[in-house]
């Protein structure tokens, strides 16, 4: 499945109170690396016909001068769909950004957004298991996983997702870089299923001494003693 990371700007916190999405950006995974190509990101402006919320446009600074002149949403729905179709969507804090997609596909005629998708992915709720208790907004993730992002000024869609993609990355990596082979075969997940092989002729081999072997047979003894039963390392002792 494909894995696209998504992100939208709005004019202010709530589809019910007539607010309305103004930026749509994503940008696709595959491999593990996030793709560059125009045909694998979508960005898209659209004009919203009201005005940001003043807290709004302080976070994304799309002014409505500039919104102006950019299609309204229902001319840019076909080229969303055919973008996300059937994908893994992944979004931070993934109940807003959908309720205002699913809004706005809705407002003109179209199945809810998330029928499109194969798949949302809510990376908010991810972080949060993984590091229950703190901060786990983009910026703090960032931080924390030594992502630069230094050049975030404003909120934007586009740097968002590519950001978010890094992040993703980061939470995801796991176990893979110490014993995964890169080379093995993978699932439906992008997830090696087989062992790094690990070349153990060249490990020392250690015997116990005389005196490791008492200590041991005493220790059994004394626990013999107490359960009045004899241990089960008896039976795998090699008889003398």
């Amino acid at each position: 499945m494909r894995q696209i990371v998504l992100d939208t700007e709005t004019t202010g916190l709530d589809p019910e109170d007539g607010h309305r999405l103004v930026e749509i950006a994503g940008v696709e995974i595959a491999n593990r690396q996030v793709l560059t190509a125009p045909e694998n990101q979508i960005h898209l402006y659209v004009n919203p016909g009201r005005d940001s919320d003043p807290e709004a446009l302080d976070v994304h600074g799309l002014t409505t001068e500039f919104l102006s002149q950019h299609p309204p949403f229902e001319q840019v729905i076909d080229q969303i769909i055919a973008f996300v179709s059937g994908a893994e969507i992944i979004i931070h804090n993934a109940p807003f950004d959908t309720k205002f997609l699913n809004a706005e596909f809705v407002r003109f005629g179209y199945k809810p957004f998330t029928e499109y998708c194969g798949k949302i992915t809510d990376s908010l709720v991810y972080a949060r298991e993984l590091h229950p208790g703190k901060r786990n907004n983009l910026d703090a993730l960032c931080d924390r996983y030594g992502i630069s992002n230094e050049h975030r000024v404003l909120h934007g869609a586009l740097l968002d997702s590519e950001l978010l993609a890094d992040v993703w990355l980061a939470m995801t990596r796991g176990q893979e870089s110490l014993l995964m082979s890169f080379d093995a075969d993978r699932d439906a997940d992008g997830n090696s299923t087989e062992f790094a092989r690990i070349d153990t002729s060249g490990l020392p081999v250690i015997n116990a001494s005389e005196q490791d072997l008492a200590d041991h047979m005493a220790y059994l003894d004394a626990l013999a003693a107490i359960n009045k039963t004899p241990p089960l390392w008896y039976e795998l002792e090699p008889k003398s």
